[in-house]
């Protein structure tokens, strides 16, 4: 009989938002009658940037007509979606980003998972406590990790703590750590971090020899300008670094697909001998072998959002989000919920009231006020007591939120 990866069997549970979507439709099917508010996934809900829809319809007319017709693209992405990225994400705000050092992709997701291809199995991972869940289970997969204990934490892993007791604010690894993932705004805190925060953080991976796995996906709703978009806007970090970026919240492509990945040329790693390897490389060959890139279409799409067009329509809907944060962080304010987060990001963090578990929060918000959202604990060990509200909703279904759950807090 075919053999599997064990190391699949270590994962406690299914993924949490495949957990959370299968007890909605439960409830659903139980309570056909009942009109959830979903605010507990990242997906969007407000339509494309017209800029966008116009991009697209474009594209696919030229697919129509022989003479324009494109088949396969460059695997690392079409030079225009490039080019535009290193210009106006990383160039225009101080960070020495060429576009040959960016991979366009179908998804940070993916990305953040897949870059694993290329890193040895004896590295040391961190991880904040509470995280994405797709930086742990991807190595989880990958075999870095012994069995989870009681409290959900694999053996192998070093995890850093971030509540409100440290302001949400990780404290560097006591020990030596090779790969360190890092998110911000973060996911599911929605705090941010500072220039200096980040500086300590490039400054002990040159002290370590480690890299720094960056997820910026949520970069757009800063709106501090003292807070960095990218980590290559701190002094270091193109040795370090590796930084995932995505359209999906940017400009709601959760449905189309598109993103992309900065790896700077000389950032560079090392064989079990001691000898150097250039990590650009790796993924550049990990690329071109497993992934025959984005379509064209969309890669048009993409582009249009930095378009003086797309631009304004993108910020618009961003600000649609972040006043829903608002809005979000206000009701529960006026019901004495500690709150945090919300600001410069689309995620509130709240600190559940009384005693209840964060899963019996869930329910309790499910069953008595038809408002989904999204337990802490399904974050990570030091996620329990917390709960995630997602402000991608309409506005109308927002403040139904809340007035919901002033009746039953």
């Amino acid at each position: 009989m075919t053999q599997i990866n064990e190391n699949y069997l270590k994962l406690t549970g299914g993924y949490l938002f495949s957990e959370i979507a299968r007890l909605v439709k439960t409830f659903r099917e139980e309570n056909p009658s009942a009109n959830l508010v979903r605010l507990d996934i990242g997906d969007v809900t407000e339509p494309l940037a017209p800029a966008v829809i116009q991009a697209m319809h474009a594209a696919v007319d030229e697919m129509a007509v022989r003479s324009s017709f494109r088949g396969y693209g460059p695997e690392q992405g079409h030079g225009f979606l490039r080019e535009a990225i290193a210009k106006n994400d990383y160039q225009s705000r101080g960070a020495d980003i060429d576009a040959s050092e960016i991979f366009i992709s179908d998804g940070s997701k993916c990305d953040s998972g897949n870059i694993l291809d290329i890193f040895g199995a004896d590295n040391v991972v961190a991880v904040l406590d509470p995280v994405y869940p797709v930086y742990v289970d991807t190595n989880v997969m990958a075999g870095h990790t012994g069995p989870a204990d009681a409290a959900g934490r694999y053996g192998g892993l070093v995890y850093l703590p971030v509540t409100a007791e440290n302001n949400f604010v990780p404290d560097l690894p006591r020990q030596r750590v090779d790969l360190i993932y890092l998110c911000y705004p973060n996911n599911p805190t929605g705090v941010v971090a500072s220039k200096e925060m980040l500086q300590r953080w490039v400054d002990y991976a040159h002290q370590n020899g480690s890299t720094i796995l960056y997820d910026a996906a949520y970069e757009a709703y800063i709106t501090d300008p003292s807070i960095p978009h990218s980590i290559f806007e701190i002094d270091g970090a193109r040795d370090v670094a590796i930084e995932f970026r995505s359209f999906s919240k940017t400009a709601g492509f959760t449905g189309v697909r598109c993103a992309f990945t900065v790896i700077p040329k000389g950032l560079k790693g090392k064989t079990q001998d001691g000898r150097e390897a250039s990590i650009h490389s790796l993924w550049n060959r990990r690329h071109n072998t497993k992934f025959n890139g984005v379509s064209y279409p969309v890669q048009r799409g993409a582009e249009a959002i930095y378009s003086p067009e797309g631009r304004q329509q993108v910020r618009a809907t961003i600000e649609i989000y972040l006043t829903n944060a608002r809005l979000v962080r206000e009701a529960l304010k006026k019901l004495g919920i500690q709150a945090y987060g919300g600001v410069n990001a689309p995620y509130v963090w709240l600190k559940i009231p009384g005693s209840l578990s964060s899963w019996d929060f869930f329910n309790k918000l499910l069953r008595e006020a038809n408002v989904v959202g999204t337990p802490g604990s399904g974050f990570g060990a030091c996620g329990e007591g917390y709960f995630r509200l997602s402000a991608f909703n309409s506005r109308a279904n927002v403040e139904e939120a809340g007035k919901r759950l002033a009746k039953i807090i």
